[in-house]
């Protein structure tokens, strides 16, 4: 069966996250669109949560084995889609659906665009009333321009025609910070990006990311043979401020005084509250105005 759009999530041990984020999806989902679900041999009840919702119908592709690391099970993700658009859904992130399917029904009537971005939201678990709006619109105007070879944007926002894996290929299982490179591999082949200047998807930071436990040095050592390789000029979101700039570094978290946030702890009804302000927020945002799509010269 043909899919118009296949979301795919790569998970391992993050059920109280997974949950939140799946059932939004599966409220959400329409008759076109699949879901893929790849879990990494999870040992906290999400390998039985996943094969239930699969018994139910209530997710099309579902596979439960070890990874060899993050990017692996992406690339997994990426292969089984049966969509013609593939949409990346971060199992602890927060997604505006609307928004995914105005960018999505664009790349459908325009067969030659490779990859879609957009602008991208930013919270934190511990002040989630912070949220920050990150643009990577002013990169991209220069690198549509000829001003820069390559730059970098992240993955949350991204989708990717299915077709256009054969040109732009998977993600290279070396890097740690995975989308980086690929941003830059992407850009730097010269594929025919579109860019949507609205939100469709808010990073969410916290203290158990998977970006937040990376080694510091192997991403500057990997970030420097990327901006040669790349000939990637630099700008505010090189490597070694990259999960800053994403999502933060683990480090840098810590609960504001009066909060009371752990998925371990079991504090889901902090943490369901948070994503529900979460939703509304990226939801309302994008009513406020019509947004471009803005296509690569």
């Amino acid at each position: 069966m043909k899919f118009d759009i296949s979301y795919i999530i790569a998970t391992r041990n993050r059920l109280t996250f997974l949950k939140i984020t799946l059932e939004k999806l599966m409220q959400e989902l329409q008759p076109d669109e699949e879901i893929v679900v790849v879990d990494g041999n999870s040992t906290d009840g999400s390998k039985k949560y996943l094969q239930t919702l699969f018994v139910e119908g209530k997710i099309h592709q579902f596979i439960s084995e070890p990874d060899k690391n993050q990017a692996h099970a992406w690339n997994k993700a990426m292969l089984m889609a049966r969509g013609t658009i593939i949409k990346k859904i971060i199992d602890d992130d927060v997604f505006c659906y609307k928004a995914i399917r105005e960018c999505k029904n664009y790349m459908l009537l325009n067969p030659g665009v490779d990859v879609m971005i957009s602008n991208d939201l930013w919270g934190s678990l511990y002040d989630h009333e912070n949220i920050q709006k990150l643009t990577r619109l002013a990169q991209f105007e220069k690198w549509n321009t000829g001003l820069m070879l390559s730059f970098t944007f992240g993955d949350v926002h991204m989708l990717i025609r299915k077709s256009s894996l054969a040109y732009i290929g998977l993600y290279n299982t070396a890097y740690v910070m995975m989308d980086w490179e690929y941003s830059l591999r992407i850009s730097y082949l010269k594929a025919n990006i579109a860019y949507y200047t609205g939100y469709n998807a808010l990073s969410v930071a916290h203290s158990q990311t998977v970006s937040s436990l990376k080694n510091n040095k192997l991403i500057e050592e990997q970030g420097k043979r990327g901006c040669v390789f790349y000939e990637y000029a630099g700008d505010s979101a090189e490597i070694s401020l990259w999960s800053r700039v994403k999502i933060y570094t683990g480090k840098q978290l810590r609960p504001v005084k009066g909060t009371n946030i752990s998925a371990k702890d079991g504090a889901t009804e902090d943490i369901n509250f948070i994503y529900n302000y979460y939703y509304n927020y990226i939801s309302e945002l994008n009513d406020l105005r019509e947004f471009t799509i803005l296509q690569r010269a």
